[in-house]
């Protein structure tokens, strides 16, 4: 199991103040024979729809001295993320 980013518990706080219920807590899934693990999902009940809302929240911080570099590192996790949960 990876280490939680520094701001894991205030993200979590923040989505179930706005109502979102956390279902997983990391979101782990498989795509081909790559295992993925996102920080944590939520959903929420939408009441005009009566059909729930999903997300995956992957938290970073951003904390090395290259900012830089941890953008990079950002946006191929997400889309790495992004093309699996969409292929599922």
């Amino acid at each position: 199991m990876s280490a939680k980013d520094i701001f894991h518990e205030v993200v979590k706080q923040a989505l179930q103040k706005e109502q979102w219920v956390i279902t997983n807590e990391p979101l782990k899934f498989k795509y081909g024979n790559v295992n993925f693990q996102i920080d944590l999902s939520a959903e929420r009940l939408v009441a005009a729809e009566k059909e729930g809302e999903k997300i995956a929240v992957e938290i970073k911080s951003f904390l090395n001295p290259s900012a830089i570099t941890d953008f990079y590192a950002a946006l191929g996790q997400f889309l790495s993320y992004r093309l699996a949960l969409l292929c599922k």
